[in-house]
């Protein structure tokens, strides 16, 4: 079943193997996604969670595609990812 985060998992499945950190402004995050973020993303770190259960089907876009947020810049509006 097609989410909202499922064309962002695509994206970081299509990273090349040998790539393993990738940022992402949310911007860019929110065009991958062709939706706008969640006003939580702009403001809780635990909307940027590495979880794999759990109702957050952001993250599990990323879980699934082996992925994990490793550190979020609220100031800046980035988002930067590393292999899991």
């Amino acid at each position: 079943m097609a989410g909202k985060y499922t064309p962002l998992e695509k994206y970081l499945l299509g990273l090349p193997e040998d790539q393993n950190e990738v940022v992402l402004s949310f911007e860019q995050i929110e065009r991958i996604i062709n939706a706008k973020l969640p006003a939580s993303a702009y403001e809780y770190q635990a909307w940027w969670a590495n979880e794999k259960e759990g109702n957050h089907v952001n993250a599990r876009a990323w879980a699934n595609a082996g992925w994990k947020v490793e550190s979020v810049d609220f100031n800046r509006k980035l988002a930067r990812l590393v292999r899991a």
